[in-house]
């Protein structure tokens, strides 16, 4: 199973409110989904994509695209798409990975032009010789 090509047709991102305004706490939801299946050849497809990162009441990132699938099911998971708007849970894992993998890193630079936090976990540097159990981060030299 190869995906390759993958492509950006839109991309929209709001920051809701004011860059003074500081929230305590930002909850970032990820969500992935798969729009549109289209059968290009026994061994194609095109599919549609959008991703969403949100920050509640602060903000929002959206991106759409298109990627090719090219496998030997390519035309049995194009038509059950059509047919159930469901594709096989292991194809989906790596629709979504790819999808993720392309989104997330263009989210993270949108982030930082509209002053939201990066849609990531940033790595946390503890330095000093007791640092707390369990949020241990990358050791520094």
């Amino acid at each position: 199973m190869k995906i390759r090509n993958i492509r950006f047709k839109s991309i929209e991102a709001r920051r809701y409110t004011d860059h003074d305004e500081k929230p305590r706490q930002i909850r970032i939801d990820h969500n992935s989904q798969i729009t549109q299946i289209n059968k290009k050849s026994d061994n194609l497809a095109t599919i549609e994509f959008q991703y969403t990162a949100s920050y509640g009441a602060v903000g929002m990132i959206k991106i759409e695209g298109v990627l090719l699938y090219e496998n030997e099911d390519a035309k049995k998971i194009a038509d059950e798409w059509l047919s159930k708007r469901k594709t096989p849970d292991q194809t989906a894992s790596r629709i979504h990975t790819a999808v993720m993998h392309s989104c997330v890193p263009e989210a993270v630079g949108i982030a930082k032009d509209l002053g939201l936090p990066p849609p990531i976990p940033l790595p946390q540097v503890r330095l000093g010789a007791n640092p707390k159990k369990g949020e241990a981060g990358p050791e520094v030299a």
